[in-house]
């Protein structure tokens, strides 16, 4: 490792342990930082890779090239191909690259890991675009969610990895008086990889929810399959083919990463998770299958799934900023964020201000005017709000319209002034009744924002923990200037391992999770059973292993 990589390492670590600010990736697409012509060239670069194939990847043996990828911007097949390898191919790669890349020292790991990522942010606006187009996320969020702030969080994995690695003496010599003699050993400790880690990623952050995963499996020893979802294949595709190249100049077979192609209609997770080989899995998506992947015997598994949100309202002293907060949060990238709100609590009675109570009516009444009026801003609504990724999302907000309560505000189509076909939906707000627990137990992906009329701010924090313990979230949002209410929430919220966001007003949002500060999913509720990145995220990767024997005399 050269100085710059130790450097780049120990203040990772550093920043680990502080959690305050740390971000080695800028966030902001400025040509200051990353040059004149970066965004032209990385739009340029998207436009000619549309219809080809993507062969910056490894390829040998591929049994054929596919791909299935649709802009949600164009609505037309964007016609990239992949290579495609079987399963039995797959694995067999893994299990050949395995005793290699396991006996790699920690150190040379690392080094080939950060290089890929210093690779990678010259390919940030490349990654921009993909995502965009196979996403829908509008360019600021797919620029910074997938370039910077993803890359920051594999940094965050390599550091947490690096650490907990080297957290032990390699060897010791062990020796214990016993009066008139001592007992002397010799003791030597390895952390040993588990086996082939599979990476299963899902269609609206195709970087951010796997980049952890990905690196925190493979600085700890472990060769990494990456399955994508098959409509967002490009921004992984663009990190493992920066991979590949780092492990080839490093002299290290490119195999110890591997892209998994496959289709809706002919899926190979399930074979690939099943296989003997394989040790760890890393998923984002569906509880139902979550759960699967979590049952299975021999594996590893670390799930991101699906919860339900809740925001609690009882007092503020800046209504429309709070208002204007959870109404961005609501229509940012169309509310197909895993930490967007969804059940906005209040009680009946209104909530506090310094000049007395906001009635209920008032309050809802302020949203869907917060919400026309920024989906009707043509200098913003449509870039906070992107494409919807899936077909199947636009169905649900229209059923949504059809659940038992007061349809406050109906989703409309906004014209994106530069994607004439865009798939747009403006976020549905619904009113309802505390009882009508059926209708806001569950999550319901998408722009869908309900405001539920409680007894009172007790019931609502009563409600928002049934939901998080027995459904699972992975945020929460409260606004409330009475200090042992705050307490009080954050005290219940806590139980349902639930972190609090409390009283954001300008520039923070309720769906952003940093990396080196924020521990995204708590893995303590059943939206999932891992966080990123804490130390059990990297330590159940590898197992610590010794040996002893006696000391020979003299040593």
């Amino acid at each position: 490792m050269n100085d710059k990589q130790h450097q780049i390492i120990k203040d990772a670590i550093k920043a680990i342990y502080d959690r305050t600010f740390f971000s080695q990736y800028p966030e902001h697409p400025s040509s200051n930082i990353y040059g004149d012509t970066a965004d032209a060239d990385g739009r340029n670069w998207f436009k000619e890779q549309i219809g080809k194939k993507f062969d910056e990847l490894y390829c040998e043996s591929a049994k054929q090239w596919q791909g299935y990828e649709e802009s949600p911007y164009l609505q037309e097949s964007l016609d990239i191909t992949y290579p495609v390898f079987t399963p039995e191919q797959l694995i067999s790669n893994g299990t050949e690259v395995f005793e290699s890349w396991r006996k790699t020292s920690i150190d040379e790991r690392a080094a080939i890991l950060i290089n890929s990522l210093e690779s990678l942010k010259d390919r940030f606006f490349q990654i921009a675009y993909a995502t965009m187009h196979t996403t829908g996320q509008g360019y600021m969020m797919a620029f910074q969610a997938s370039g910077p702030h993803a890359a920051d969080r594999a940094l965050e994995a390599i550091a947490a990895g690096y650490e907990e690695v080297n957290r032990f003496p390699k060897k010791a010599f062990w020796d214990k008086p016993m009066g008139k003699f001592n007992l002397q050993l010799n003791k030597e400790w390895r952390a040993v990889p588990k086996g082939i880690s599979l990476v299963v990623g899902c269609s609206t952050f195709p970087t951010w929810n796997s980049i952890p995963g990905l690196y925190a499996s493979l600085i700890t020893g472990n060769p990494v399959i990456v399955k994508p979802h098959p409509g967002a294949v490009l921004p992984i595709a663009i990190v493992v083919a920066e991979l590949q190249r780092a492990l080839s100049d490093a002299g290290q077979d490119p195999r110890v990463v591997q892209l998994a192609i496959d289709s809706l209609n002919a899926p190979i997770t399930v074979q690939l998770a099943q296989h003997t080989d394989v040790k760890l899995i890393d998923y984002t998506g569906n509880s139902e299958f979550g759960d699967y992947l979590e049952g299975l015997k021999g594996k590893t598994v670390f799930t991101e799934k699906t919860g339900v949100n809740s925001v609690i309202l009882h007092s503020t002293d800046q209504a429309d900023k709070m208002i204007s907060n959870l109404a961005f949060s609501i229509c940012l990238y169309s509310g197909q964020m895993c930490t967007a709100p969804q059940n906005i609590f209040i009680s009946k009675d209104g909530i506090d201000t310094p000049n007395g109570k906001i009635g209920f009516e008032e309050i809802a009444n302020k949203f869907v005017q917060q919400i026309n009026g920024l989906v009707d801003n043509p200098k913003a609504g449509p870039f906070v709000l992107g494409a919807i990724q899936n077909k199947n999302t636009c169905e649900r907000i229209e059923r949504s319209e059809n659940l038992s309560g007061k349809v406050l505000l109906k989703s409309r189509s906004i014209e994106n002034p530069m994607f004439k076909n865009a798939r747009t939906s403006t976020p549905v707000l619904l009113e309802v009744e505390s009882d009508q627990m059926e209708v806001f137990s569950k999550e319901l992906f998408g722009p869908i924002a309900l405001l539920i009329k409680t007894e009172s701010v007790e019931q609502s924090v009563e409600l928002a923990r049934e939901l998080a313990e027995q459904h699972g979230a992975i945020s929460c949002g409260a606004y409330c200037m009475d200090e042992a209410m705050k307490e009080f929430i954050f005290d219940q919220m806590s139980l349902a391992a639930t972190p609090v966001s409390f009283n954001l007003m300008t520039g923070v949002y309720v769906n952003q999770h940093a990396g080196f500060s924020d521990f995204h999913v708590t893995g303590g509720n059943p939206a999932g059973n891992a966080s990123f990145t804490n130390p059990e995220f990297v330590i159940k990767r590898f197992t610590w292993v010794g040996k002893r024997e006696p000391a020979v005399s003299g040593e």
